[in-house]
């Protein structure tokens, strides 16, 4: 099991250690790298425990348990930094999960799974309707920016409206989307769930469902603790390292909030169950696109933050990019070591770029 790993269980001491630096007042950077490190474990345990209430209470709402935590991690930082107000760390933060989970997480497993493997396979049918998804996620972030720079008159409150219109029809896609994966059409994802299936019967045995929903509920109660250190302490954190806030949302806040979910891709990939491995890497970039950000423009709405869909053109190019690259890698239903590397290549690239781009 991911979260009994030696490594996150030793992470689990930058918990008492982050509290302790904020209460005695340690440096910023302290304080955001030590909240940044106990994130990871936690994550990992939000993750483990929803996986083993799945077991218990069965297939569909088991599904729809990991649908919707699958990225709480992520989303409990983007809330936090949101109230802060820091509106364009959250934008950032949502590109850098999705090109994160697409050429850096799904660039890895390609790469050591075909190291080890040579070829592996997954189900085309599944990749090519998560490409669809994603080719809509990109019209959605594309169109309101669009509309700004194509009409002088539009004004942020505009922009706001239609944001929270786009993304109610985001929200609803995603639950389509859902019921097409689980109900409708559960055969095309019968492969990747046979595989979890497998996963969980070599790694426990009949899980005991209150002292998980427990685990569930305190690691997120840690996690949003955590994450208010990590906002609280990023500006200044950042600045110290001489990192803009730009490349801090797009490549280190993602890795911090998905890293044990990458870990699980990258795993299975080795044990040549890509289909899971896709499932996990895309799955979790389609859930950033249709669900955690749509949320996230609402939330702002509600709380008088001024969250949008209007991305700047860089993130877009980025976004587009990826899932460009992505939807023809993964359109045969075969991946092997180059794949994976082409993908991480272009992570490198998209990395550099956001790192020289001036604020």
């Amino acid at each position: 099991m991911l979260a009994r790993n030696p490594i996150l269980l030793g992470l689990l001491l930058f918990i008492p250690l982050s509290v302790s630096g904020e209460f005695l007042h340690w440096s910023p950077l302290t304080i955001f790298i030590t909240a940044g490190l106990a994130i990871v474990p936690l994550a990992a345990w939000m993750g483990t425990a929803t996986e083993e209430i799945a077991v218990v209470v069965g297939p569909t709402l088991g599904g729809l348990l990991n649908a919707t935590f699958g990225n709480a991690t992520e989303l409990i930082i983007a809330i936090i930094a949101l109230r802060a107000g820091l509106v364009d760390v959250v934008k950032a933060s949502l590109t850098g999960s999705i090109i994160g989970n697409l050429l850096l997480v799904l660039g890895l497993a390609m790469l050591l799974g075909g190291i080890r493997f040579k070829e592996q396979s997954f189900q085309p049918d599944a990749a090519r309707m998560n490409a669809s998804a994603m080719n809509l996620a990109v019209i959605a972030i594309l169109l309101p920016t669009a509309a700004q720079y194509t009409s002088k008159g539009m004004g942020e409150s505009a922009i706001q409206n239609l944001s929270v219109a786009v993304a109610i029809v985001l929200i609803l896609v995603y639950a389509l989307s859902l019921f097409f994966s689980m109900k409708t059409h559960a055969y095309l994802y019968e492969v990747g769930t046979a595989e979890l299936e497998e996963v969980e019967e070599e790694t426990h045995e009949k899980p005991n469902l209150w002292l998980w929903i427990g685990v569930l509920l305190a690691a997120t109660l840690l996690v949003a603790v955590e994450s208010e250190l990590l906002v609280g302490s990023l500006e200044e954190a950042t600045s110290s390292l001489g990192l803009s806030e730009l490349f801090t949302g797009v490549i280190l806040l993602p890795i911090i909030g998905n890293a044990a979910e990458h870990a699980t891709a990258v795993t299975v990939a080795m044990k040549n169950k890509m289909d899971l491995s896709l499932s996990v890497a895309m799955g979790s970039s389609l859930q950033i696109a249709l669900f955690v950000a749509p949320v996230l423009v609402i939330t702002g709405w509600i709380i008088g933050q001024p969250m949008d869909l209007n991305f700047k053109p860089f993130d877009l190019v980025a976004v587009a990019v990826a899932v460009l690259i992505t939807n023809s890698i993964s359109s045969d239903g075969k991946s092997n070591w180059l794949e994976g590397t082409l993908l991480l290549a272009a992570y490198a690239i998209l990395a550099l770029a956001f790192y020289f781009h001036p604020v």
